[in-house]
C-alpha cells in the first residue's frame, strides 16, 4: 500500500485476488475508521539544508514573490516540523506537509528537465525534496546532501 494526500494505492495480483471483495473491505475499512485520530509522528529526521546560490537558484526569486528577504524565506522555510505527507511522482520524491502559507509561489512556467538530487523545492502550498535526478517544475530553494532513496538498499 502506498499512501498519498487524499488516497491509497493498493496493489494486489489480480490471479489471486478477488478484486470486488478487496474494494468492499476497502470501503467498510475507510468507513469505521473515517473518524479516527490522526496517527501519531513517527520518528524525527533533521535534514540539513543549504540555501541559496548554486543550492537554491530560485530562492531569489520565491522571496520576490512573496515580498519577503531570501534570509526571510530560509527563516520561515525552516521554522516548521514538517511531516512526510507521502513519496510520490518519482520513487522517494517527499512530499512536506506544514509548508507555510505565506511561501506559496508558483510553479515554473516551463519545467527543467534535469533537477539534481537533494533540492528542495516548493510549489504552490507544497515543499518536497528530489530523491532522484528528474525533469521538474518546483522552484528550487535548497540542497540536502545526504541520499534520501537507494533503491539497492536492504532496510
Amino acid at each position: 500500500m502506498c499512501p498519498s494526500y487524499r488516497s491509497l494505492l493498493v496493489t494486489l495480483d489480480p490471479r489471486g485476488t478477488d478484486a470486488e471483495a478487496l474494494r468492499k473491505r476497502l470501503l467498510e475499512l475507510a468507513a469505521a475508521h473515517q473518524d479516527a485520530p490522526q496517527p501519531e509522528l513517527g520518528r524525527l529526521v533533521k535534514q540539513p539544508v543549504c540555501y541559496g546560490d548554486d543550492d537554491g537558484p530560485d530562492l531569489d526569486d520565491v522571496a520576490a514573490h512573496c515580498r519577503l528577504s531570501p534570509s526571510e524565506v530560509v527563516a520561515r522555510h525552516i521554522a516548521v516540523t514538517y511531516q512526510v505527507a507521502m513519496l510520490g511522482f518519482a520513487p522517494g520524491f517527499t512530499y512536506l506537509r506544514g509548508f507555510p502559507s505565506a511561501l506559496a509561489t508558483p510553479r515554473l512556467r516551463t519545467p527543467r528537465l534535469h533537477v539534481p538530487p537533494g533540492n528542495v523545492g516548493v510549489a504552490r502550498s507544497q515543499t518536497g525534496i528530489y530523491a532522484l535526478g528528474t525533469p521538474g517544475g518546483w522552484r528550487i530553494i535548497g540542497r540536502t546532501r545526504p541520499t534520501l532513496f537507494d533503491a539497492a538498499r536492504v532496510s
